[in-house]
C-alpha cells in the first residue's frame, strides 16, 4: 500500500470497477517512457478519504489522501481498514523522526564502535525517548488533552532546560 498524489502531477489510475466498500479498482501505467507506456498495466485498488483537521466544520479544513493497494479483495482488507493502517504507519514514521532528528540530533550518528556499546547507546536514546513519552502522556491526562496532540519537539526543550539545571533532577 502506498499514498499517491491527487493533483494534476500525480499518476492517473483508470477506473476499472467500484467496490461495495467504497474504494475502486484501476489500472495503473508507467508513464515516463514509450516502452513503459506499451507495457501492461498494474491492476491496483484505489482508496479515496478525507480527514477533517478538526479546526472547524467546513470543507476547507479537510485534507483528502489516495491510497493504492495490491490488495484487490474488500473481504481480505476493507478500505476503513487500510486506511487506519496508513495512519499507524505513519505514527511509527513520526516516533523514527523524533528519535532521529530530534532527540539524536540532525546527521549525529552514534558515537560507540562495538556492537554491545552500540545496542547499550540505541537502549539509552529508547529509554529517554520513553520516558519524555511517558511525561507528555502524564501532562495530556492531567490536563484533558490528547496525547497525540502535544509536542514532542516542545516536551524535548522543556526536559533539556530542566536537566541542564543543576540541583533540579537527583541521579
Amino acid at each position: 500500500m502506498w499514498r499517491i498524489r491527487t493533483d494534476s502531477s500525480g499518476p492517473k489510475p483508470v477506473h476499472v470497477e467500484d467496490l461495495p466498500d467504497g474504494s475502486w479498482l484501476a489500472d495503473l501505467r508507467q508513464t515516463h517512457s514509450a516502452a513503459a507506456r506499451a507495457a501492461e498495466p498494474m491492476r491496483v485498488r484505489v482508496i479515496d478519504y478525507t480527514l477533517d483537521d478538526g479546526r472547524q466544520q467546513d470543507r476547507e479544513n479537510t485534507t483528502g489522501y489516495r491510497l493504492l493497494t495490491t490488495v484487490p479483495d474488500p473481504s481480505q482488507a476493507s478500505a476503513t481498514d487500510l486506511a487506519a493502517a496508513y495512519a499507524q504507519r505513519w505514527e511509527i514514521e513520526s516516533t523514527f523522526d523524533e528519535l532521529k532528528t530530534h532527540q539524536r540530533g540532525p546527521l549525529t550518528v552514534l558515537r560507540s564502535k562495538s556492537p554491545n556499546l552500540i545496542r547499550q547507546e540505541i537502549w539509552g536514546h529508547l529509554c529517554c525517548h520513553f520516558a519524555i513519552r511517558s511525561l507528555m502522556a502524564e501532562a495530556a491526562a492531567h490536563s484533558g488533552h490528547d496525547p497525540d496532540q502535544v509536542s514532542f519537539v516542545a516536551a524535548l526543550r522543556i526536559t533539556r532546560q530542566t536537566l541542564a539545571h543543576p540541583g533540579v533532577f537527583s541521579p
